[in-house]
C-alpha cells in the first residue's frame, strides 16, 4: 500500500517580517538621532507660534532670561561686554547666524539692545526662537 505524500511547497522568503524589522530600525534611529541634538542656549520660557519651525544649525545662541540676565552659549555676559565676547566667537565665521533665545517675559528693550550690540560688530543674520504648538 502506497501512502501519498502531499506535494512539496516551493520555498520562499517571507518579506512581511523583514519589513517589520526594517521599520523598527528606522524608528529606532530616528528617535535616537533626536536625543543627540545639541542646544547651546539657556532654558527659557519661549513664546508660542502656530507656524512650523525651521531647522537652524545652532552655533551661537544669545539667551535672555526674564530676569534680564544675558547668556552667550551658556556663558553669562553683561550687555556692555556682549559685543566683545560675540566678536571673539564670530571671528572665524563672520556670516554666522546668531540665535536669539529670549524668554517671553523678557524686557523687549533689553532684547533690542542686545541685538543692537550684535549689529555693531557686524552680525547681519538673526534667528528668533519660539515654541511651536500644533
Amino acid at each position: 500500500m502506497k501512502i501519498k505524500r502531499p506535494p512539496l511547497k516551493k520555498p520562499r522568503i517571507e518579506i512581511i517580517p523583514m519589513i517589520d524589522v526594517i521599520f523598527f530600525l528606522l524608528v529606532f534611529f530616528m528617535v535616537s538621532s533626536l536625543a543627540h541634538e545639541k542646544f547651546n542656549g539657556m532654558p527659557v520660557n519661549l513664546p508660542k507660534t502656530s507656524s512650523a519651525p525651521q531647522a537652524v544649525v545652532q552655533k551661537i545662541t544669545l539667551s535672555i532670561e526674564a530676569s534680564g540676565d544675558l547668556y552667550l552659549n551658556k556663558s553669562k555676559v553683561s550687555l556692555a561686554s556682549l559685543a566683545d565676547t560675540l566678536a571673539h566667537l564670530m571671528a572665524a565665521t563672520p556670516d554666522e547666524t546668531v540665535i536669539v533665545n529670549a524668554d517671553k517675559n523678557a524686557n523687549y528693550g533689553l532684547v533690542m539692545a542686545a541685538m543692537d550690540q550684535a549689529k555693531k560688530i557686524g552680525v547681519r543674520k538673526f534667528a528668533l526662537l519660539s515654541h511651536f504648538e500644533k
